[in-house]
């Protein structure tokens, strides 16, 4: 949507506010055990007691609900629309929390940890796409970042309640969350671009007009209309496409390798463990207080890279966070390094571990947490966008896996130098490729972004390349 029509963009921000209600659902889903697990291995107190193992598969069943929820959402999202869809989220998030509190079986808390992963990449599949559809050029970046700042105030929220409460009244507090998503969503808008795609101009003219708070609409919608029907001319929208257009492959090396550097870096593998790091790093300060600043600290800086993500632009934030995290992750590998290598006493200087992990989520959160997911919707055009974010989410369970795994073997085995050794050369790789081949996408329309990639303009990309692959550039 452009900028250029004047109006107000109250309804934008409203409609993604009520829809990242959902990505806080997830949040709370995903961080639910690190204080609530604790709670059923206690023998002495839980009514449902479970082993370890039990345990560590509770923490990740999400990850797996996670894949078969964003195949499910890409078939079906073309078919029922953006709106539909992501309220639909609402009853498997809800339904989660009630058997959460009241089952007393551990295969039937595997089920609910399971559905609400479902939802959750449900979610992350359906919502970026909304919000990149719905957002004018000028705020996009903003409010596209938000499912971002959103997750993690999910995890800062359970980690809050989860270590104050019960279980079950954790689930019962938490249910109301999806209720209040169910709530909401339900008056906001569908997508102009979807309504297009079915052929009904004149709720794509309401929906527009709702959206930007004026009648004067008719040249986005004309504008919408005839990038529409360009892709539905020259391509059906098939999963194939995603490889065989150029300008699709190229956001797909572009997305694909921002949410793989992303979780290479090991954020996603740091929040699992915070707890195990601040224990082996200090015992200044308790375990359940240090993930709470942890998370409390990046929330606000996530924060406050969405609210300047559209003035500063994606490609400085971007060099700027990973850069600042690379020296953090350095920093952090070389205290441990001393730590598990040498004879030298670290007591005096355990703060430096502690100083060092929240450096690394403060300068992480400036732009690597949130933009990299903002730009999942602003890249691929309507036709791919459904497969595009489906593959990204599956992508990004995969990679979380990946990084979580390599966290838990090194630092069993070698020490936790070794995990954060790794994180900072992929950081490093990761700020060559975002120098290299991350455009600028600041300001612009989805269709601007569309003709760049194409033409090969501002992209890193190589104009004169008959297969438009992306090109080494200075």
């Amino acid at each position: 949507m452009t900028s250029a029509t004047k109006g107000s963009t109250t309804l934008q921000y409203a409609a993604s506010l009520s829809g990242t209600l959902a990505v806080i659902c997830d949040g709370m889903h995903f961080g639910w055990a690190s204080p609530s697990v604790p709670q059923f291995t206690n023998n002495a107190t839980c009514t449902l007691c479970i082993t370890d193992s039990e345990g560590s598969t509770l923490a990740v069943m999400p990850l797996v609900g996670s894949i078969f929820g964003s195949l499910f959402a890409a078939t079906v999202v073309d078919i029922f629309g953006r709106k539909r869809s992501q309220l639909a989220t609402a009853i498997p998030f809800f339904f989660a929390w009630i058997a959460v509190a009241f089952c007393q079986n551990i295969y039937l808390l595997y089920f609910a940890r399971f559905i609400a992963g479902g939802a959750g990449g449900f979610t992350f599949t359906v919502l970026p796409m909304y919000i990149g559809e719905i957002a004018d050029a000028k705020v996009r970046g903003m409010l596209g970042s938000s499912c971002s700042v959103t997750w993690i105030a999910g995890f800062l929220i359970i980690n809050v309640i989860g270590s104050y409460f019960t279980i079950k009244t954790t689930a019962l507090v938490s249910s109301v969350v999806p209720a209040l998503l169910f709530v909401t969503f339900l008056w906001m808008p569908e997508s102009p671009y979807y309504l297009l795609m079915k052929d009904k101009p004149e709720k794509a003219k309401r929906a527009l007009e709702r959206l930007k708070g004026t009648t004067d609409v008719g040249e986005d919608l004309n504008r919408i209309r005839t990038a529409i029907q360009a892709e539905e001319k020259s391509h059906k929208g098939k999963f194939v496409d995603l490889y065989r257009v150029p300008s699709n492959r190229k956001a797909a090396i572009i997305a694909g390798g921002l949410r793989g550097f992303q979780q290479l870096a090991g954020t996603t593998a740091i929040a699992f463990y915070t707890h195990e790091i601040f224990e082996t790093a200090t015992d200044r300060i308790s375990n359940h207080h240090a993930v709470m600043i942890y998370y409390a600290i990046q929330l606000v800086l996530t924060s406050l890279s969405s609210s300047i993500v559209d003035r500063a632009g994606r490609r400085p934030l971007l060099l700027i966070s990973m850069a600042g995290a690379a020296l953090a992750l350095f920093v952090e590998g070389t205290y441990f390094y001393i730590l598990n290598e040498t004879t030298i006493d670290t007591r005096p200087f355990s703060v430096v571990a502690v100083v060092g992990l929240l450096a690394f989520v403060i300068l992480f959160g400036v732009g690597m947490q949130s933009i990299p997911v903002c730009m999942l919707g602003e890249l691929f055009p309507t036709s791919v966008k459904a497969f595009a974010l489906c593959l990204a989410d599956l992508y990004f369970c995969v990679m979380a896996t990946v990084a979580s795994k390599y966290l838990q073997i090194t630092k069993a085995k070698f020490g936790l130098h070794v995990s954060f050794y790794g994180f900072f050369v992929c950081a490093v790789m990761g700020l060559v490729f975002i120098y290299f081949f991350v455009p600028e996408t600041k300001g612009k329309t989805l269709e601007d972004i569309q003709n760049e990639l194409k033409n090969g303009t501002g992209m890193g990309v190589d104009k004169g390349s008959e297969d438009e692959k992306i090109s080494l550039k200075a």
